[in-house]
């Protein structure tokens, strides 16, 4: 099979690009044809020609989230799958998402169940999408499945965005110390150093130190580049390890800024996608299985495919929530309450909703928190950098005086 890209009219006479596999091109025409479009131009594909996007290499919960609440509309409107999956795929302006619904559509139109076909692109679709559009299908209400999911896919990519927001403020202002950095240690502190040599006045301790760090920058860089991308392998090899997932979920909840953020969103997410399931129809086991994996934190998940054994066992989940000693006592607190009263799904939406803006609120503390620690940061640094500049000339006029 070979990529090809076309120029076709679609049924509404509308001219539309894009790429499509076949063996050969009188194929890719044929296809073309089948799918109601008739061709103007088909050829195969180079490494100039393919079709191309930004973010085309991977499909966002954004992109999930857009695509779940295209299809409720579109099925709330009487259109059947097949025909759905099609619009979809034409107005899809992420590649990687378009290519995969037409692959999807395929599949559904040889036999097979939505569920199924998504099923089959486990990248694209997560686990707990296709179980729910799978409950749908077996109850007759998929574009319900549908709405819920893009709720679903709405929260965490706010969640997801707050989170992210939160760390870009301090990394932008720790690029431009190091920037600050690298001008005075290459331009600046040079200068002053050669001009005191010259004039053979001895340097103090801390302007050779900089002079070092200056050196290496000048001379070096490569060193810094290579220990870098050494560093980001190991780093991300390690994460990637059992133990290195351990590592750092551990971190994430004990470090003294960060700790109070992570906590909290993983809090939203467990009760947000639980409450999701759950009012979907699905057991509290296999609802609880699909949230474990649904978890970035490797503690949060394993407390939650825990507590899915002990419910199995005909323990509440709020004790195997409580014992496992990560969850804030309010989390666990209201699950007993919405246990007691059998209004379990109405609680763990409070709780979503609760941990969601209090997630809000963290992302705005650490950043207000940051403000200050990161100021103090760079004032060090530039004062070190000032005070190796000035304090040859200190020395010098104490030499002076002393003769």
């Amino acid at each position: 099979m070979a990529d090809f890209t076309y120029v076709a009219v679609n049924k509404d006479g509308r001219e539309i690009k894009g790429s499509i596999q076949a063996s050969d091109e009188r194929n890719a025409k044929a296809k073309l044809r089948m799918d109601g479009f008739q061709p103007i131009s088909v050829k195969k594909a180079s490494v100039f020609t393919k079709d191309l996007s930004i973010g085309g290499g991977r499909v966002t919960i954004r992109d999930l989230s857009i695509f779940c609440r295209q299809f409720t509309s579109i099925l709330n409107a009487g259109v059947s799958v097949i025909e759905a999956l099609k619009m979809l795929a034409e107005q899809s302006t992420n590649v990687k998402m378009r290519k995969t619904l037409q692959e999807v559509r395929t599949s559904v139109e040889q036999g097979e169940t939505l569920a199924k076909s998504m099923g089959k692109f486990p990248k694209v679709f997560p686990n707990m999408l296709v179980t729910l559009v799978d409950a749908g299908e077996q109850s007759g209400s998929l574009e319900v499945s549908f709405e819920r999911m893009s709720k679903q896919f709405e929260k965490s990519a706010k969640l997801s965005g707050m989170v992210k927001k939160a760390m870009i403020y301090p990394i932008m202002l720790l690029v431009v110390a190091f920037g600050v950095v690298c001008i005075m240690s290459i331009f600046v502190i040079p200068k002053f150093a050669e001009m005191f040599s010259e004039m053979g006045s001895e340097l103090p301790a801390i302007t050779k130190a900089v002079l070092v760090v200056s050196d290496v920058l000048m001379y070096k860089w490569y060193i810094l580049i290579a220990v870098a991308i050494v560093l980001t392998f190991v780093i991300r090899a390690f994460k990637k390890t059992e133990v290195g997932k351990l590592f750092f979920s551990k971190l994430a909840i004990k470090l003294p800024i960060f700790a109070n953020l992570n906590i909290k969103s993983q809090c939203a997410k467990f009760a947000r996608t639980l409450s999701t399931l759950v009012s979907s129809g699905l057991g509290i086991s296999q609802s609880l299985e699909i949230t474990g994996k649904a978890l970035s934190n490797v503690l949060y998940a394993n407390a939650v495919i825990k507590a899915k054994v002990d419910v199995e066992q005909g323990i509440p989940l709020s004790a195997p929530i409580r014992d496992a000693k990560i969850f804030p006592p309010m989390v666990y607190n209201m699950i007993a309450i919405g246990e007691e009263t059998g209004n379990l799904e109405e609680m763990l939406d409070k709780i979503a909703d609760y941990y969601e803006e209090e997630t809000e609120l963290a992302t705005q503390g650490l950043t207000a928190a940051m403000e200050p620690l990161i100021i103090v940061v760079m004032g060090v640094i530039v004062g070190t950098l000032v005070l190796a500049m000035y304090m040859p000339m200190i020395t010098m006029y104490s030499d002076i005086g002393n003769v």
